[in-house]
């Protein structure tokens, strides 16, 4: 059996090319296959089937070209694999783990937990997902920011409607591919397996969080929506229990803390009862809108994208007076949304759709920040990061007239540290103020990003335009806390049978990175419920 599988795979592998061509050819199996065959000196009738392995596309020089990896069926009929979910055993009855917190981390988390043989119980402090999308509705719309249930928070937590891009630099952390599958699984497109840089879209996302949370239910698993969390039950440093906004108390020797980067309470809890946690650095900026026509020319080198080439993105880092100044969550045929997660405050995301059709593309645009940089707030200890980014959001709300209204301005404008006349209208219907952008940041991001500006239309010319208009603050860019774990038991590293997990406590950056932490805090509070079960 092994040595025909072994032959099996070195067929196989020999009928595996990868190869460069353009959009056009890309775009169409039948003229794939003809080159293929001429290229390969391959009978085009002994070709049945070509599957395409992975996809890139390299706009490096004029000509654009695609990188495709992909495997030749040569008189061997292709039967496509089918994405089969693990066995999820019922565990109604099993040992019990609570898990704070159902953004992806959580969520995976809660899965795993389940194909391990435990019981999740999982708390979220917002709606489900459907129900959220009456408070976007009104944040958008009336300028109503629901502390609870916002961009940020609520069932699939910050990714469900902020993107769905399922690319990650984290791949020494975990298995991508296994979480990749698994998406599959609950109903995304298995095109994310081919994509160099999958994208869900966040028309798709809610209904593959819906399917998430159906399997959890189905096995036995526990979901409370509207359930915040308040305070924790600590005894001899271990994890007695967590007790709820309305008071009742959940009796758990293990939890699992997914929160997200956006949850300032239990940073401040955790501060309180003099849990150890810590300052670490983030960066933040501003989110800028281009046409993505313009985007499209620049990255492409022609007047019209046509219709085998997929709205371009871009990715630009530089160094600015010593700092670093990058291009963040592009969305390409996006929007920028409102993501405040409470009153009183500004803040801006991007997100794009399945399809990435809107006429407009955005990024944030933010300069890396250092310990030094909140000295101002040192009197808060380990939050000095929070509050420092906390400050600049406020003023933001201010400037903007005490709404959900962004401080903007065109592009050229703010290099030039001119206040604009008028503003186009954009993408974020909140709508905009006019202001001058010194009046939102400090001097020192303020002169990075009009230095780094400058230098961003170097290598992307025609990228200081304008036509670009500069939404403020991008402020959320990951989270400006870390709850230190022990590296081998993933506990907290003072309180026993607490996880600190995903974004918030500082270990991933992204749905991906995020998915794969929660599975590993689940293993590693199994091993201690069921020895040798990993």
């Amino acid at each position: 059996m092994y040595l025909r599988q072994k032959l099996e795979t070195i067929i196989r592998l020999q009928h595996e090319f990868t190869i460069q061509v353009s959009p056009e050819i890309a775009a169409d199996l039948d003229r794939l296959k003809d080159y293929l065959a001429h290229k390969n000196e391959i009978p085009l009738n002994q070709i049945r089937h070509i599957q395409i392995l992975k996809r890139s596309i390299d706009a490096r020089q004029r000509l654009i070209k695609v990188n495709l990896k992909v495997r030749i069926y040569i008189e061997e009929d292709f039967i496509k694999e089918t994405i089969v979910l693990p066995e999820y055993p019922d565990v109604s009855s099993a040992p019990e783990i609570v898990i704070v917190g159902a953004g992806p981390a959580g969520l995976f988390a809660a899965l795993r937990c389940i194909e391990l043989g435990c019981k999740p119980i999982l708390l979220e402090r917002g709606k489900d997902v459907k129900s959220r999308r009456r408070d976007l509705k009104a944040i958008n719309r009336d300028h109503i920011v629901n502390e609870d249930s916002n961009y940020c928070f609520g069932e699939g937590g910050a990714g469900t409607y902020s993107d769905g891009k399922l690319y990650t630099r984290s791949k020494k952390r975990g298995d991508v591919y296994r979480i990749l599958e698994l998406l599959v699984g609950f109903g995304a497109t298995d095109q994310i397996l081919v994509e160099a840089h999958p994208h869900i879209g966040t028309n798709k996302l809610p209904g593959i969080i819906a399917a998430i949370r159906e399997k959890i239910l189905e096995r036995g698993g526990k979901i409370y929506f509207n359930t915040r969390v308040t305070d924790f039950e600590i005894k001899n440093s271990e994890i007695n229990g967590v007790t709820l906004l309305n008071g009742d108390t959940i009796a758990t020797n293990k939890v699992i803390l997914a929160t997200g980067h956006s949850a300032r309470d239990i940073f401040e809890l955790l501060y309180q009862k003099k849990i150890e946690i810590e300052a670490k650095p983030f960066a933040l900026g501003v989110r800028v809108e281009h046409p993505q026509q313009l985007i499209d020319q620049i990255q492409y080198k022609c007047e019209v994208r046509g219709e085998y080439l997929p709205p371009s993105p871009y990715s630009i880092v530089k160094q600015v007076g010593g700092r670093g100044m990058y291009s963040f969550c592009m969305c390409p045929g996006g929007v920028i949304a409102p993501c405040a997660t409470s009153p009183g405050e500004v803040v801006t995301n991007g997100w794009s759709p399945s399809k990435r059709d809107q006429p407009t593309a955005n990024s944030g645009i933010v300069v890396e920040l250092r310990m030094e940089d909140f000295a101002p707030f040192s009197k808060f200890g380990p939050l000095s990061g929070m509050y420092f980014q906390k400050s600049i959001e406020q003023r933001a709300w201010q400037i903007g007239g005490e709404t959900q209204r962004v401080p903007a301005q065109r592009l050229v404008d703010m290099v030039a540290g001119k206040k604009s006349i008028d503003l186009p209208v954009t993408s974020y219907k909140p709508g905009l103020t006019s202001v001058d952008m010194t009046t939102v940041f400090p001097e020192f991001i303020h002169h990075t990003l009009q230095s780094g500006f400058k230098a961003f239309n170097k290598s992307m010319k025609g990228y200081l335009t304008n036509e670009a208009v500069v939404h403020a603050p991008e402020s959320r860019t990951s989270s400006p806390v870390r709850i230190p774990r022990d590296w081998k038991t993933l506990e907290h590293v003072q309180i026993k049978g607490l996880y600190p997990c995903g974004e918030g406590a500082g270990y991933a950056g992204g749905i991906i990175s995020a998915a794969i932490d929660g599975e590993k805090c689940a293993e590693a509070c199994i091993a201690t419920i069921k020895p040798n079960t990993i």
